[in-house]
């Protein structure tokens, strides 16, 4: 009896037992307190993709130690050759005050080219879930010697190679890795780590493996293609298509710079579609504080013959800034337009601090002359800014200056466009071979649907560079000449890769030929505002007299700006238009510098044909009321006055003869001159139109006396003519009608039939 009781007692006991320690088994391992990870990254400089760096830890409130700021660095250039190893060392003196604390994570990484996609509860879980003491980011290439590639262990599924750019690990561990390291600051890390974790045995002593499917590290060379952005409600990730995971550390390791770049623009909370730009308030220059403005010089370069170049220089000289704080380099290429900038010069040669001209006879290059004009900047030691600007760049926006030094950038431009295309003056990308790709987000930063201060590989035309950068990280003379790149590309380059060149400056013969690290210049664009559009040279003609007339077609905004009268839209707002007579509607269309240059133009040419009734230029050969007049055909006008007629009198003809639905099209288009010595009247006549308009191209009082137009069925005169005025009216049957003797001066009016 007392045996049985016995057993049953134990049987329970047992059965208790088993559950609880199979309970123990199963449960999950308590996971690692935040405080417990540490990051190690090296760091020599407080470069542009440091600060990026740093920015996306402290979003994420990761505890960073950083390693050898302000050091010289020794390791090389390893952004295109072995290199790195002073970051080993670097390492190692840090893990060795951390060698004993059997608890703590230590996350090394990589600084300039990096950025934290997730928080540190999430990559420690991860990690712990990886069930290795130590893990190394994988890529799918191999660096340094490819010739070690068959003694990686062979891997199903994920990436198979070694990337030192990302280690993970319990600090006994690291250290016991690093305290390895016994070679020179400009010996490849890479290779150091790869020996190591290739040893069977030490990798299996201490417990290493890689992150093969990038749940951790995401190194981005040869993996541009794995990877898209995935916006969230508060972040954007970086999202791995191939293993469908989200890694935490986003690596821009060999080539990938740039994309990481464009990553960077969105990852971790930089702009995302619900609140937009979230830096793009940060480190804002606020002027209204600034005890007087920054001085700026700014950089106008013609390189080729342009449309509305003095339009150019005057929306320059309304720019919203203090002209005693604005010094002028202009470089000229084209003798075409010495007589513009002559013009302005002489208005405005006290208007700014210094006005400095370099013309076509100086035979610089492109380069040559942009060098020169930067250069100007970067050795006056009072500029604080260099705005360099082409000339085929119309600023609307008075604020512009204003607006990109407030942003606080090394380098930033402002977003122009040419209207209504996705030309620009940025690229969103480049391709492998450093020209032209398009990025995932051109067309919407182009278009304004996404709006920000965005990092770009490439930026022409316009934009404002910092004073202190000119003299600093940019105080070599030459960025404006590489290769066979055209200057705005070679600056760009340049800039973007800042990477070693020989410390010219440096005490020791030993330290020669040591290299920097990468440390590239960020350049910006920023679309937070209208700021104006790119104009088109390719196909400017500059035969004529007054050649922007021709520019109807290649550039119709900044035309119709010059040359359509400031109260035409009011005729469609504002019934703004009279009926003098009946069914003669006069309204404004054309500004007063049409009228002037359509007629010097006119006298240009010089060709009138005396107003006889023999005419050669029309069918038949013979004129039943002839006027002393040029066609439109006669100086290559014809198509552009017919699309003038279309854009801008079909319109009105819709508005008031309603219900007629003009072709728009005219046989007669011609520039009428009347004076007292040659032809000063018409004599009553009907024009062979459906309706005419007649504008007046100069003013009567001042150019000319008498004049004007008298409708006979109305018994109706119009005889006070407004420049940049048209009388439209009937042309057959009602409309009966002379013109007015002129009697002093001369009168110019312009003519067409239309609808014949």
């Amino acid at each position: 009896m007392e045996c049985l009781k016995f057993c049953l007692v134990l049987s329970c006991w047992i059965k208790f037992a088993n559950s609880v320690f199979s309970s123990d088994a199963n449960q999950a391992p308590a996971s690692i307190p935040i405080g417990k990870l540490l990051v190690l990254t090296v760091a020599t400089e407080e470069t542009d993709g440091f600060r990026r760096f740093m920015q996306s830890a402290n979003h994420f409130n990761y505890t960073v130690k950083v390693l050898g700021m302000g050091e010289a660095w020794k390791g090389g250039d390893v952004g295109h050759s072995i290199g790195g190893g002073q970051k080993v060392r670097l390492l190692k003196e840090a893990m060795e005050a951390l060698a004993d604390q059997e608890d703590l994570v230590v996350l090394s990484v990589d600084s300039y080219d990096l950025i934290f996609a997730g928080a540190p509860e999430e990559i420690l879980r991860k990690f712990q879930q990886s069930n290795h003491k130590v893990l190394f980011a994988a890529e799918g290439l191999i660096w340094p010697d490819k010739r070690l590639a068959e003694k990686y262990p062979s891997v199903r599924s994920g990436k198979r190679y070694l990337n030192s750019g990302g280690i993970i690990g319990y600090a006994p561990y690291i250290n016991r890795i690093v305290s390895q390291w016994n070679l020179h600051d400009n010996d490849d890390d890479q290779l150091f780590y790869t020996k190591i974790y290739l040893d069977p045995l030490k990798r299996e002593t201490l417990n290493m493996s890689l992150d093969h499917k990038c749940n951790i590290f995401q190194n981005l060379n040869g993996a541009v293609d794995e990877v898209l952005l995935k916006f969230g409600t508060d972040r954007v990730r970086v999202r791995n298509i191939v293993y469908d995971s989200l890694p935490v550390v986003v690596h821009g390791n060999g080539n990938t710079k740039m994309y990481l770049n464009y990553l960077g623009n969105y990852v971790p909370n930089a702009w995302n579609y619900e609140h937009g730009c979230s830096h793009c308030e940060d480190d804002i220059l606020d002027l209204s504080q600034l005890k007087e403005y920054p001085n700026v010089l700014v950089g106008v370069f013609i390189e080729q013959p342009t449309p509305f170049l003095p339009e150019f220089f005057q929306r320059l000289l309304t720019l919203d800034y203090p002209k005693d704080k604005l010094k002028i380099f202009v470089h000229n290429n084209e003798v075409h337009h010495e007589k513009h900038i002559e013009k302005f010069w002489e208005e405005n040669r006290n208007a700014f601090d210094s006005f400095k001209v370099v013309g076509p006879e100086e035979n610089l290059s492109q380069g040559d002359a942009r060098n020169m004009g930067m250069d100007l900047c970067r050795k006056d030691a009072a500029c604080d800014y260099y705005f360099s600007i082409d000339s085929d760049v119309m600023l609307t926006n008075r604020q512009t200056l204003k607006l990109l030094i407030e942003q606080n950038r090394k380098i930033i431009g402002p977003l122009v466009t040419r209207h209504s295309k996705l030309w620009s003056n940025f690229w969103g990308a480049l391709s492998l071979d450093g020209y032209y790709a398009r990025s995932e987000d051109y067309v919407d930063i182009v278009q304004r649907k996404r709006v920000g201060v965005w990092n770009i590989p490439y930026m022409a035309h316009v934009y404002l560079v910092k004073g202190s950068v000119l003299r600093n990280e940019l105080k070599e003379r030459n960025y404006f000449v590489l290769e066979k790149l055209d200057p705005d590309m070679a600056l760009c380059r340049n800039a973007r890769e800042m990477t070693s060149h020989r410390e010219k400056d440096s005490p020791s013969p030993e330290s020669f030929h040591m290299l920097r690290p990468p440390k590239g210049v960020f350049m910006y664009l920023t679309n937070r505002h209208d700021f104006g559009r790119l104009i088109s040279t390719a196909n400017y003609n500059i035969s004529h007299y007054n050649n922007d007339l021709w520019q109807m077609f290649e550039n119709p905004v900044d035309w119709k700006e010059k040359y359509i009268h400031e109260n035409y839209t009011r005729i469609f707002t504002e019934n703004y238009l009279e009926e003098p007579c009946p069914d003669v509607y006069w309204f404004p269309v054309l500004s007063e510098k049409f009228c002037d240059d359509l007629v010097d133009e006119m006298e240009h040419h010089g060709s009138w044909s005396g107003g006889k009734h023999e005419d050669k230029r029309i069918s038949g050969g013979y004129e039943t009321v002839p006027t002393d007049d040029i066609h439109m055909k006669q100086i290559g006008f014809d198509k552009e006055w017919l699309h003038f007629i279309r854009e801008f009198i079909s319109p009105v003809t819709l508005k008031v003869f309603s219900g007629y639905y003009t072709k728009g099209y005219a046989i007669m288009n011609f520039v009428v001159k009347y004076t007292p010595e040659r032809q000063a009247y018409l004599r009553p006549h009907h024009d062979s139109s459906t309706f005419t308009i007649n504008i007046a191209l100069n003013n009567k009082g001042t150019d000319f006396q008498g004049g004007g137009c008298r409708f006979h069925r109305y018994n109706c005169s119009i005889d006070s003519p407004r420049k940049g005025w048209s009388f439209m009216h009937p042309g057959r049957l009602t409309h009966l009608h002379e013109g007015l003797p002129t009697t002093n001066g001369t009168r110019y009016i312009a003519v067409s039939f239309i609808d014949p």
